[in-house]
């Protein structure tokens, strides 16, 4: 009898786990959530750990953080643990959707005053 449908992530030996983020359980600090966008700064570098090059050639595009977590088939914990290594030595930057800089898409201050007296007109 088959144990069944493995998923990515789940069936990883909890020693490798503990390896690959040296015995840390939490990223450094909350940079990232699943939809931020990760970009590779520079290239692999020898001697690098094998799971951070990986990142950084599969981030040379925007990526997001749980697209690099399926594509590693590693949990996000541990995945956002390796990032935040990255992010702190500049090989990566982080980019949140929600806070990407796009003033064309912001109505006009002046606009948005004029909808509100109008509906305070009603």
């Amino acid at each position: 009898m088959s144990p069944g449908p493995v998923l990515p992530g789940r069936d990883d030996d909890p020693d490798r786990l503990y390896t690959i983020t040296r015995g840390r359980s939490r990223s450094p600090e909350n940079a990232f959530d699943l939809v931020t966008l990760i970009v590779a700064e520079r290239q692999p570098a020898p001697g690098m750990q094998s799971e951070h090059a990986r990142i950084l050639r599969m981030c040379e595009a925007p990526t997001a953080v749980v697209e690099v977590a399926a594509e590693l088939a590693l949990p996000v914990s541990v995945v956002k643990i390796l990032l935040g290594d990255l992010l702190e030595s500049g090989a990566v930057t982080a980019r949140h959707p929600r806070f990407a800089p796009n003033k064309a898409r912001l109505p006009d201050l002046d606009t948005l005053k004029q909808v509100l007296h109008g509906l305070q007109q009603l």
